[in-house]
């Protein structure tokens, strides 16, 4: 099994291949950094529950 670092870079990877977007080696490790923010807020998001009947705003004023 792949360590997460592994799977970053392995998704990184593919994501740059399927977009054929070039990633000079010298930003992969700030990409990673992104991506695991990224999704490390994602995950606080995903805890928060809503009821089914949750609509989104139709309108979001800051």
């Amino acid at each position: 099994m792949a360590k997460p670092d592994e799977t970053l870079d392995q998704f990184i990877e593919a994501a740059a291949r399927m977009l054929s977007l070039p990633i000079e080696a010298k930003w992969k490790a700030t990409i990673r950094a992104n991506l695991e923010m990224t999704l490390k807020h994602a995950a606080l998001v995903d805890e928060f529950p809503l009821p089914d009947e949750a609509e989104p705003a139709p309108v979001f004023k800051a």
